[in-house]
């Protein structure tokens, strides 16, 4: 868990939401979030499971076991998917440069 309130708050951050905004989709208070990100308190494991699926992410990645980043495609469509493949084929390219 080294990583988890350094990812947590990326994530929130790249997110958009405030500490408040994300407390409230969790059910808990802004405090307890910055408790989390500061690294004094961890998440129950049901927190865990929402925090992975509000960010859509997975719980090991959360938890620094993973360190590739995932991003879940689930409530896309085919052509919104091959869209999104094409789009990271050509950042791939356009970094080989």
């Amino acid at each position: 868990m080294v990583d988890f309130g350094k990812r947590l708050k990326k994530l929130r951050l790249e997110s958009g939401y405030t500490q408040q905004q994300l407390a409230t989709r969790l059910g808990i208070t802004k405090s307890v979030v910055s408790y989390y990100e500061l690294q004094e308190r961890y998440p129950s494991p049901e927190v865990l499971i929402r925090l992975a699926h509000i960010f859509n992410v997975s719980t090991d990645y959360l938890l620094g076991l993973e360190t590739t980043e995932m991003i879940s495609l689930s409530g896309l469509d085919a052509e919104d998917i091959i869209t999104i493949k094409r789009m990271i084929d050509a950042l791939r390219q356009k970094n080989k440069s």
